[in-house]
Parts: C-alpha cells; sequence; structure tokens
C-alpha cells in the first residue's frame, strides 16, 4: 500500500490542549437521498490521543459512491479515513495528514475553519530549496531523483536527475544555476526505506512499510528539514 501525507502549518497561537477540547465537539452530519435510500453522511474525529509529544486523531469523512452489484449500479456508503497529528516545533505547530495530498488539503480547510473559525489559519508547510540541496549534499549517495523547478530556460517547466551520481554529473551544478529542487527523493538513513518530499511538503512513500514507520520517518527526516 502506498503510503503519503501532507504536512501544514497553524499559523495560529493554539495549544494541544485547545485543539483536543475543540475536536472532541467535531461532528458534522448530512443527509443525502439517492434514489430511494436515505443516507447519513458523517464526518468527524475520533481516537485522540497524546503520545510522544504529538497530538493524534483519525479524521473520517463518509461519501456515497455507485458500485456494480451483479449489474445493477447501487449507491453505498463510502468512509474515508486519514490519521492525523499535530507535532510542536522551532515554536512552530503543525498538522500532518497521512493521506493523498488532495485530501489532506480538504482536511486541513475544514480543521482550519472548526478550529479558528475561517481557512487561513492552517496553510501549505514550506521547506526552502537550500534545505533540500543541503540534504541532498550531504549524503548524495542517497538521492534517487532530483526535480528542479523554477528554471530560467524558456519553455522548461521542470527537468529531473536520476542515479547515484547526481552530484557528480556537472548537470547538478547546472540545473541548480538555474533552478531550485522542488522534489527529492532519496533513502532513509539506516533503513530500506525510500521517501519522496516536495517543496510544499507532500510525502511519498515508495517502500513496503507500516503507517507507523512511515510517521516515524517522517517526524525524523522531514519535520528538520523545514527549519
Amino acid at each position: 500500500m502506498v503510503l503519503s501525507a501532507k504536512i501544514f502549518e497553524i499559523k495560529q497561537q493554539t495549544s494541544f490542549d485547545e485543539i483536543a477540547t475543540k475536536l472532541r465537539d467535531f461532528r458534522v452530519v448530512e443527509h443525502q437521498k439517492h434514489g430511494d435510500v436515505d443516507f447519513e453522511l458523517v464526518t468527524d474525529v475520533s481516537r485522540l490521543d497524546l503520545r510522544n509529544g504529538m497530538l493524534f486523531g483519525l479524521f473520517s469523512r463518509d461519501k456515497v459512491i455507485y458500485v456494480n452489484q451483479r449489474g445493477e449500479v447501487k449507491p453505498v456508503l463510502k468512509t474515508i479515513q486519514a490519521t492525523v497529528f499535530f507535532h510542536n516545533q522551532n515554536n512552530k505547530t503543525y498538522l500532518t495528514v497521512v493521506q493523498n495530498k488532495h485530501f489532506a488539503n480538504y482536511v486541513a480547510s475544514i480543521l482550519s475553519h472548526h478550529l479558528f473559525l475561517n481557512y487561513r489559519s492552517i496553510v501549505e508547510a514550506r521547506i526552502p530549496s537550500e534545505n533540500l540541496q543541503k540534504y541532498h549534499e550531504a549524503n548524495p549517495e542517497a538521492t534517487k531523483v532530483i526535480f528542479f523547478d523554477s528554471l530560467d530556460y524558456p519553455g522548461v517547466d521542470k527537468v529531473a536527475l536520476y542515479g547515484p551520481s547526481l552530484i557528480s554529473t556537472g548537470k547538478y551544478e547546472e540545473y541548480l544555476a538555474h533552478g531550485k529542487i522542488w522534489y527529492l527523493v532519496f533513502s532513509v538513513k539506516g533503513s530500506n526505506a525510500v521517501l519522496g518530499v516536495t517543496r510544499n511538503c507532500v510525502v511519498v512513500s515508495f517502500s513496503r512499510m507500516s503507517e507507523a514507520q512511515f510517521i516515524e520517518y517522517v517526524v525524523a527526516n522531514v519535520f528538520p528539514l523545514m527549519s
């Protein structure tokens, strides 16, 4: 199973206690009728738990999908879930949503409105391109892929370098002089895990691992890049 996550920064001053108190009351119920069937769709956060200095929860959202049941298309209820956790680092509070980036954006928007009554208090976290550069150059053998963007080449949006000799090809220095590192794929030190991370903090695992391991790698390897 492919694991992915996106990290957001909370711009408003808050605490884990305040967040937990507000999320315990978070439950949105919507009623939809599909044909002759009435559906109750629930969006909520459950399983709040403070552990390892982080506040964890499970965000759930119901939706109606149509499936083929022996030649007949019928509506059924599907629940999409995502582990979410709040983490403090360098006097900042971050929200991480363990799901694909589109659902993660939805979760961040909903939680921003519920926690702070606006859609501007939870925003995309950012990794400075120079931090990705330093991370690669400190251990170039671990890098699998680098994508560059913000290029000043006419008509070129992104370029990529692959292979173990990225830093010694000459192309690395050339592309760095004309653009910024947007995406890095690397091996996690001391493991067989391979992660990909973008400057706007989308993280993807390219290795088989549990969600708990994935979260551990994200906290240990990606969070330091944001400082």
